[in-house]
């Protein structure tokens, strides 16, 4: 999981370093930030708990509340959950490889208006918070 974290982290890193390019550009660098951090957004909120409550049932824990039905119910949930997961990444991943296959763009648009440039700032530090709650969660 600290290896999702540093994929986020260069996600949003190749963000901010080409937020200075034309949208048709952009938009190919804000497709695998945005992807990945729903991604582990996804992970931590169904993941994790169903993880924790498949392994109480499985090790028959004391505090295992599941009965076999719905155990069996959960694991089908996980199971398509997680091609979710797999879909979302391969995405992300074309995205990124398609940014790294077209010519960096010759011309600078103009300045972003003081609102998207504190939006950006924003963004960047909750990603950073996020990525610092995920990793002291592990």
């Amino acid at each position: 999981m600290p290896y999702s974290a540093a994929l986020l982290i260069a996600a949003f890193g190749a963000l901010a370093a080409g937020w200075r390019t034309p949208w048709n550009y952009r938009w190919l660098l804000c497709v695998p930030s945005v992807g990945m951090l729903a991604l582990l957004i996804l992970t931590v909120v169904e993941f994790w708990p169903m993880n924790a409550a498949l392994w109480r049932h499985a090790t028959d824990a004391p505090n295992s509340a599941l009965t076999e039905a719905e155990a069996a119910q959960m694991a089908l949930r996980w199971v398509q959950l997680d091609w979710i997961r797999v879909a979302g990444g391969a995405a992300a991943f074309v995205v990124a490889l398609r940014a790294l296959t077209v010519p960096w763009p010759t011309q600078i648009p103009p300045r972003d208006p003081l609102m998207v440039r504190i939006g950006l700032a924003a963004a960047l530090f909750g990603v950073v918070a996020f990525v610092v709650w995920f990793i002291a969660s592990l």
